[in-house]
């Protein structure tokens, strides 16, 4: 009798752990069951769509030609998802990535000659020796269920140990290069260091070839992938289809986001200037003000940090109410900022999505004026927006 009871105490006890450990098992990725709705904007009401849930901290969602979707999950899985939200098991054959802290599978995006060659482009957190890592960039042939001609084309160089501020964005300019953002890797000074690749903007041939034109291609002593310098943590950046312009937003520490128009061999500050302070409130202990000559300042900045991450262009749609826009996820504001454009200059900020109570993590413009917006949480969710044809 005695056996029997620890017999059915030990069957208890496992059924008790099994269920447990079931109802912490994530979610799976699937189409999502939620109806669409409406939410407001300045614009007039949009309509909201989500198309699937489920999803690991996505990161980066790229537009498939037919309307189907690739979404990276910072755990380092690649996904398709239909327009019908049907969500792919992981597409194989994605490298290995250091899935700590902000590292992981990055950003996603197509090679501007995709329709022909499926190649695509992933940035990643790559594992190095022991616990160190650093941000890298990937090209591959996209297959219906597994990536093929995997080729690592950027390494940030060195590696360091850590979890933090890998970026990053990858951005082409029409004219044979790639921009690849990243960030400082919580390593301040090496911002401002030639010497290594923390902290600066790179710009690449399209077959991952150094440019003979980049203003560091001649130096000594100075990484020559380099486009420009002094950056913190580059989480979002997009070309603008109107002038060709690279457009980059990168995180400040406690305030002091910035949008910066990076320019050939400039050096954009950081940490010697800055709009923000240290996590602890006090003072960045590099900081020397928030300008100084021989030092960019930003663009446009924001005192109070949204924590910006993926950007999107909604431009070249005369009539359209939201013509001439930049649209911009924020993390720890949780919304959608759409800036008002009039060439480069902002002329006006809304928010949106502040219902939801999300963090965006990326958004994307599709050719027919959706926009995708991607959030990033345990649950994550790849949301269809669409925008008012029409000023109210």
């Amino acid at each position: 009798m005695h056996r029997l009871r620890i017999l059915a105490c030990c069957i208890a006890m496992s059924l008790t752990l099994n269920a447990c450990a079931q109802s912490s098992t994530p979610a799976q990725p699937v189409a999502s069951a939620e109806p669409a709705r409406t939410t407001p904007s300045q614009a007039g009401t949009l309509q909201l769509r989500p198309i699937a849930s489920g999803l690991d901290h996505p990161w980066a969602v790229a537009v498939l030609p037919g309307g189907d979707f690739l979404v990276t999950e910072r755990p380092g899985r690649l996904r398709r998802i239909a327009a019908n939200g049907t969500v792919s098991a992981p597409i194989t054959g994605v490298p290995a990535v250091f899935a700590q802290g902000q590292g992981g599978l990055l950003d996603v995006v197509l090679d501007p000659d995709f329709a022909a060659n499926k190649r695509i482009w992933l940035s990643f957190a790559e594992p190095g020796e022991g616990d160190t890592a650093g941000t890298a960039v990937a090209t591959a042939t996209l297959g219906d269920a597994a990536l093929s001609d995997v080729h690592v084309i950027y390494r940030q160089l060195p590696k360091l140990e850590g979890g933090n501020h890998f970026g990053s964005r990858i951005a082409f300019d029409g004219k044979g290069h790639v921009f690849i953002s990243q960030g400082e890797r919580n390593e301040r000074a090496m911002a401002q260091d030639l010497e290594v690749l923390q902290g600066k903007l790179v710009r690449l041939n399209i077959d991952g070839t150094q440019p003979s034109d980049n203003p560091f291609a001649s130096g000594v002593g100075v990484r020559r992938a380099i486009w420009s310098y002094g950056h913190r943590n580059m989480q979002g950046m997009a070309v603008d289809p109107r002038t060709g312009t690279v457009w980059q937003s990168e995180h400040g520490p406690r305030g002091g986001d910035e949008l910066n128009l990076p320019q050939a061999g400039r050096n954009y500050g950081w940490p010697v200037i800055t709009h923000g302070i240290n996590y602890s409130g006090l003072k960045i202990p590099e900081a020397e003000g928030k300008a100084k000559a021989g030092m960019e300042p930003p663009h446009h900045f924001w005192e109070k940090s949204p924590a910006l991450s993926g950007m999107a262009f909604f431009v070249d749609r005369p009539g359209h109410p939201w013509n001439n826009s930049l649209l911009l996820g924020a993390l720890a504001d949780r919304n959608l900022i759409r800036l008002t454009l009039d060439g480069d200059k902002i002329v006006s900020e809304e928010r949106l999505l502040g219902d939801l109570g999300k963090r965006i993590r990326d958004v994307r413009v599709g050719a027919d004026s959706k926009v995708y917006v991607l959030t990033d949480e345990d649950d994550g969710q790849l949301l269809e927006l669409v925008p008012p044809t029409a000023a109210p």
